[in-house]
């Protein structure tokens, strides 16, 4: 690493994503302050920008160069957010000021960072991204993970990225630096499997999947911790874009993404194609579903949210016809000659 910079900003929506980028950054930071004396955390609930911004100005004691820290920067007020822009404009030639957020960071904040120091962006990554960000940490974990195990895990996590660490310690501590692990050494250390997005829901369900669907659902509520309602209203959410696309006669998926009020196309053209799969008949059934499960988790009955979820998903994703597996087709061609 370079010579420290006056201000780093660690940001990302996974707690335990930002809290391992962080260390990490803190380890650069002062590696040049073994004794760690020059690093002063002030962080709390409500930080207190008036005293971060004087330890700023501090001359360091005992160490070449003062560290302040500020970790769970949360929500600042609009005037502690001017006053560290502020501090930025001439920050301190002997201070590095650390911040760590989870969430949305103020535009004019992180303007301001990137002018004079480094954001470090640990975002959760998704699509291919997710793919290539945890194949490149898994190589440089101590133990190598053959392939079989490498998608194992991906799968186990789903959306749980922040969990690796922790499973990868576990197994480099039990077997091991330079260790060769398979899907047998690894599945002890899994635990409970990782949240997923909601569309792994809702695409299962379109393509009449009912026990991916399920498995989906479970995870959603178990790891992603939704309430019965959040998911819920995912699911409403879905089938209400293909009602106000039925019979409203656009004929691309631009003006299918117009009327739904979305920037992409894409989901505009899952919900298109679904709509015209399905017919007013089943979307309007799926509806009804949708509105009893929704009495029903307000209290109608004394079934416990998770079994209402369970037979709507089970019965959205049978409402349809189920598409046909590739492989089904060649098989039964196969069986006919």
């Amino acid at each position: 690493m370079t010579a420290p910079l006056p201000v780093y900003l660690v940001k990302g929506d996974d707690p335990a994503l930002v809290s391992q980028s962080l260390s990490g950054l803190l380890a650069e930071v002062t590696a040049t302050d073994p004794s760690g004396l020059g690093l002063e955390d002030l962080s709390s609930d409500e930080p207190d920008i008036g005293a971060v911004i004087d330890a700023c100005l501090t001359p360091p004691f005992l160490a070449d160069r003062r560290t302040v820290l500020i970790r769970d920067l949360g929500r600042l007020p609009a005037a502690d957010v001017d006053r560290l822009v502020a501090y930025l404009d001439s920050p301190s030639e002997t201070t590095s000021l650390v911040l760590a957020a989870t969430g949305a960071v103020p535009a004019r904040l992180l303007t301001a960072v990137r002018q004079v120091g480094h954001v470090v962006d640990a975002a959760t990554p998704s699509g291919k991204g997710r793919t290539q960000w945890l194949v490149a940490r898994l190589r440089e974990a101590p133990v190598n993970f053959d392939a079989a195990a490498g998608a194992a895990l991906g799968e186990h996590l789903g959306e749980d990225l922040g969990r690796l660490a922790g499973i990868v310690g576990a197994v480099s501590a039990a077997y091991g630096p330079g260790a060769r692990v398979g899907v047998t050494e690894l599945e002890p250390f899994l635990g409970e499997a990782g949240s997923t997005a909601p569309w792994e829901l809702t695409d299962a369900i379109d393509r009449g999947d009912a026990g991916a669907a399920l498995v989906a659902l479970h995870r959603l509520m178990g790891s992603g911790a939704r309430h019965p309602l959040v998911v819920l209203a995912t699911l409403h959410r879905h089938f209400s874009a293909m009602a106000r696309l039925d019979g409203a006669g656009v004929t691309s998926d631009a003006e299918a993404a117009s009327l739904l009020g979305l920037r992409s196309t894409f989901p505009a053209s899952k919900a298109r194609t679904q709509a015209g799969r399905l017919g007013h008949a089943v979307i309007a059934r799926a509806m009804g579903l949708i509105y009893e499960a929704d009495i029903d988790l307000r209290g109608r009955t004394a079934v416990p949210g998770e079994a209402v979820l369970e037979v709507l998903v089970g019965r959205l994703a049978r409402l349809g016809p189920r598409r046909s597996q590739p492989g089904g087709a060649r098989r039964r061609s196969a069986g006919g000659r």
